[in-house]
């Protein structure tokens, strides 16, 4: 089901991530890497509503970590497996 959640929705360019003094572009290119990662190892039939809950997540927890222009790209996929093995603590909170 979680293509009834349209990633493009989600992605970012480099005016929507604010200043980064000049990291711009490797912030939104790194911010979409989340999105796309997520939406990738989700599985097929995860409730659309959690999906959507699990990419809005990317946003609130990371635009405002230090390292985001410089994070590596298994840093990235260690999170997302990470949110998506835990989903249901992050779920809970929302509660």
């Amino acid at each position: 089901m979680k293509e009834f959640v349209v990633i493009h929705d989600f992605l970012v360019s480099h005016e929507i991530v604010g200043d980064w003094e000049g990291e711009e572009e490797a912030v939104a290119e790194n911010v979409n890497e989340f999105y796309h990662t997520i939406y990738q190892l989700a599985e097929d039939d995860i409730n659309p509503d959690e999906l959507t809950f699990l990419l809005n997540l990317v946003w609130d927890h990371w635009i405002g970590q230090d390292h985001l222009a410089d994070i590596e790209h298994d840093e990235i996929y260690d999170w997302c497996r990470h949110l998506l093995e835990n989903r249901d603590q992050y779920l809970e909170q929302e509660n």
